[in-house]
């Protein structure tokens, strides 16, 4: 399938979403890896892992003009080893996507609305998030989904070590729709807290929520 879905915001953000229905093979020939890429990418033994790698090399390969290299921080944060633009990346089997800004920070994250959010509802969510949600358990599926991407999206938008999804996230009551918002809470461990409004949208079987600085 390859690029499923793609939007340029007036703030100078983009999104791309890459459909994974190509085989390893078909993804090199779309992008050629850096040397250094290529390196790690063969140590990868898991082959969707290397599916999902692949194809945010080829995300890349269709936002940029020039060749890109990609690396990650000690926190597991990628960056642009040749540009400054700031990206964020999130992949389930089915999806890899990139979120990008010419210069402000970033976080995006994707789920698929199929997972067993069972352990996500016991470890991640609050007591408060847990007070809204349905009883309709489609509903109650999309508001899970929902809220684990907001919290994976702000803390790749922090980048922050040891966070506590209960403690220091918190999301705000929500009614899911096809796109829209969700307003959220980060509270730093000094006290501080910082408010941020995350957008999202529903692509078919999958929920996408990101966050732009």
């Amino acid at each position: 399938m390859g690029l499923y879905y793609q939007e340029q915001f007036k703030n100078g953000a983009q999104i791309v979403v890459w459909e994974i229905t190509e085989t390893e093979e078909q993804l090199q020939e779309i992008c050629t890896l850096p040397n250094e890429e290529q390196e790690e990418l063969s140590y990868i033994t898991n082959p969707q892992r290397r599916l999902e790698r692949l194809a945010v090399r080829a995300i890349l390969h269709h936002i940029f003009q020039e060749k890109v290299y990609l690396g990650y921080h000690e926190n597991g944060r990628p960056f642009l080893q040749n540009s400054i633009v700031e990206l964020s990346i999130a992949h389930t089997r089915r999806f890899a996507c990139v979120l990008t800004h010419p210069e402000n920070s970033v976080g995006i994250d994707i789920e698929s609305l199929g997972r067993n959010f069972n352990a996500v509802e016991k470890k991640a969510v609050r007591e408060s998030e847990k007070e809204f949600l349905s009883e309709r358990p489609e509903v109650r599926q999309q508001q899970l989904a929902l809220i684990w991407c907001v919290k994976e999206a702000l803390f790749k938008y922090m980048s922050q070590p040891d966070v506590d999804y209960v403690e220091q996230m918190e999301v705000d009551r929500f009614t899911p729709r096809e796109s829209g918002e969700i307003d959220a809470v980060f509270y730093q461990k000094d006290g501080y807290k910082e408010a941020f409004t995350l957008e999202y949208k529903i692509l078919d079987d999958h929920v996408m929520v990101w966050l732009v600085g």
